[in-house]
């Protein structure tokens, strides 16, 4: 796309264009913060409008250059945070109306280190409540739309994060993943993203009253949506930085290839045990596996390791820690509708408690020891997110076929949050069905501490297959 507008370049073009003097932080934020201006409202991806304080700081970066202070890696390019996460001065709500004054006090690392890169942050973004949905709802700020249209839910927990990013509104979108809640808003709107794997990118909010319980800390992850795989690759390497506030914070450098042999077998997996694969989604899996064969990958079609027990007993264990530690909150402060999800959530997951909770605990090391293993033959998978097309909102509230679809199917997605291990997302086409068209995104899988791999095949993938991002917006006649 020639002479893209400001609000339309990715990270990646946008410093370029800041390193060569082309524009200033004040102009690109000035651009984002109009295109904001144009779209939210129908979409209300951000929540807490940050304009103000964006163009403030843009004009201070740009004072500070003209000073003769270099650039940061991320010099000038908006950010949006989500509403669940630490940024000082905001309400870190989680999308719950009796959270809406916890204002906090410090930033959390991820902010931080956005900042730390010259990033201007231009607003947050909606979530359901309590950030444990597929969908993104709540009864503070409403519904968070998806930018290809009504007929698709926008994803969840991060579904403000991915609608914000692929309108234009900023280039890099902070999401955070306990279960797919970065993956999920991705596949909805024909976004990009990593899940780092555990221990990759510090975490912590001081507006917490307690820690988080032990699956919590190991399963959550805090990571960014974009619109390019190489946004990705252009800043993970800030977010990955050391804070001394996650003592659990492991600090490798994002490159690690000089650890290990890379060998080129990468498993293709087409199965989901107990559901059938959609024809659109075993398309993209091709695809996806011709694109890496292209660039000299050796596609295998393998099963893997106890995909179904790994995902289950994670799941069933990390509900049985929220039941105990969150439940008397969720019944206390959470809708009827949240409330009737749980319910259904708790029937499909049973929650573990006592002896069997503490022995999921302990075989979480089994899993993790299979699948690397598993992953040692084969350092990078091909698998869908979840085996269907993306669902329409509100589909989870749909009871138990409703959770089902949209939770229940996705054994892929949570698996990988209980082992630790990265997974990226990346589209491969648009199905045209008679409700609109939908986006389709395939994961990618990595061995442990690899995600430079994981971010390399999706660039891989977005070479061959290129961006969905313009094809949204001329369906929109946002380029006209």
């Amino acid at each position: 796309m020639l002479n893209k507008p400001i609000w339309a370049l990715t990270a990646s073009e946008l410093c370029k264009k800041t390193k060569n003097n082309e524009l200033s932080a004040t102009e690109i934020t000035a651009a984002c913060l109009e295109q904001t201006k144009k779209v939210n409202p129908q979409l209300n991806a951000i929540v807490d409008d940050m304009s103000d304080e964006a163009i403030k700081h843009a004009e201070s970066l740009d004072s500070e250059v003209a000073a003769g202070k270099p650039k940061g890696r991320l010099f000038g390019v908006p950010v949006t945070v989500k509403i669940n996460v630490d940024q000082k001065g905001y309400a870190t709500s989680n999308g719950v109306t009796a959270l809406k004054n916890l204002i906090a006090k410090t930033n959390a690392p991820i902010v931080d280190h956005l900042m730390d890169a010259g990033a201007v942050f231009v607003g947050r973004t909606n979530t359901p409540e309590f950030s444990f949905r597929a969908d993104t709802e709540n009864p503070l700020y409403g519904r968070t739309n998806n930018p290809w249209g009504n007929h698709l839910s926008p994803g969840g927990s991060s579904g403000g994060a991915s609608s914000a990013v692929m309108a234009g509104m900023c280039t890099l979108a902070h999401g955070n993943d306990i279960g797919g809640s970065l993956r999920f808003p991705s596949v909805a709107t024909g976004a990009v993203t990593l899940k780092p794997g555990l221990g990759r990118v510090p975490a912590w909010n001081s507006s917490q009253t307690s820690e988080r319980g032990i699956l919590a800390q190991s399963m959550s992850v805090q990571g960014l949506i974009t619109r390019s795989a190489y946004d990705l690759q252009l800043a993970m390497p800030e977010i990955i930085q050391s804070d001394l506030r996650d003592p659990f914070h492991v600090p490798m450098p994002w490159d690690t290839s000089h650890l290990s042999e890379n060998s080129r077998k990468v498993a293709l997996c087409f199965e989901t045990p107990g559901f059938k694969t959609d024809p659109e989604i075993v398309k993209g899996l091709k695809i996806a596996a011709d694109a890496l064969s292209n660039v000299g990958f050796e596609i295998h079609e393998v099963t893997p390791p106890l995909l179904e027990e790994t995902a289950k007993t994670g799941y069933s264990a990390l509900l049985g820690e929220v039941q105990a530690l969150l439940g008397e909150d969720i019944r206390r402060n959470g809708s009827e509708k949240i409330q009737m999800i749980f319910d259904e959530y708790f029937r499909q997951f049973e929650p573990y408690d006592g002896k069997k909770l503490l022995t999921a605990m302990a075989n979480r090391t089994h899993y993790a020891r299979e699948w690397s293993l598993f992953m040692d033959e084969y350092p990078l998978i091909i698998s869908n997110l979840i085996p269907t097309s993306f669902f329409y909102p509100d589909r989870d509230s749909e009871g138990k076929a409703g959770v089902t679809e949209v939770l229940g199917a996705a054994l892929w997605s949570y698996s990988m949050n209980f082992i630790g291990h990265p997974a990226g997302i990346v589209p491969t086409h648009i199905a045209n069905t008679k409700a609109g068209p939908v986006p389709i995104g395939i994961q990618i899988i990595g061995k442990r501490w690899r995600e430079d791999t994981v971010v390399a095949a999706l660039i891989a993938i977005e070479e061959y297959c290129g961006t969905f991002y313009e094809k949204l917006w001329e369906k929109l006649g946002w380029l006209n």
